[in-house]
């Protein structure tokens, strides 16, 4: 019972992190940066890497969807690994 619930968070973690890399994505996109679309599952770090470097130029630190990437991300990981080994 407690793996399946520790899988079902993993999952909403993961789901929070696509969100979040559609607003870097769009972000990005908004400020003329060339985003290729079809590629885009494969080319996500590298506008991550692109979205903390832009928005730390402007603000001095990156911004708030760089860290709700790799939270999210690290969540989904971490939840994961325990619901599984909990099985």
């Amino acid at each position: 019972m407690t793996g399946n619930v520790l899988v079902a968070l993993a999952l909403l973690a993961v789901v929070w992190g696509i969100v979040s890399s559609i607003l870097i994505v769009s972000y990005l996109a908004a400020r003329g940066v060339k985003v290729n679309y079809i590629f885009l599952r494969v080319m996500i770090l590298k506008y991550i890497r692109d979205y903390h470097d832009m928005t730390a130029r402007e603000t001095g630190k990156p911004g708030r969807w760089y860290y709700s990437y790799i939270v999210s991300m690290l969540l989904a990981l971490l939840f994961a690994v325990t619901g599984l080994s909990l099985r």
